[in-house]
């Protein structure tokens, strides 16, 4: 196909703030996580899908097939969905309180 460009699971953007490897990005709607540090306006390499564990809100808990969203003023993951974005889904049960949680990303 003349008009593929990529498989996309890894995609750059500008960073929004400064990030740190292993970080959750946001642009718009799209979310990944941050390849390696970057300055803000700088170009980082995030990843769109795949697991990982990330942050979350330590007083929930979370169940396996949960719908993650990602709360970017806090910059963690949440089930609680207003004003957040749908990131994917836990794959993991997640106590409460707990800092982290295992996510598999929707892409």
């Amino acid at each position: 196909m003349k008009n593929y460009i990529q498989p996309g699971s890894t995609v750059t953007v500008a960073a929004p703030a400064n990030v740190l490897s292993g970080a959750g990005v946001l642009v718009g709607t799209l979310f990944g996580v941050a390849c390696g540090d970057a300055l803000s306006a700088a170009d980082v390499e995030i990843k769109t899908d795949g697991v990982f564990e990330l942050n979350k809100l330590s007083a929930q808990a979370w169940t396996v097939g949960a719908a993650i969203y990602w709360d970017n003023t806090a910059k963690e993951c949440t089930t609680v969905t207003t004003s957040n974005t749908l990131i994917g889904k836990a794959l993991a049960v997640a106590a409460n309180p707990s800092s982290t949680g295992i996510v598999r990303l929707n892409g």
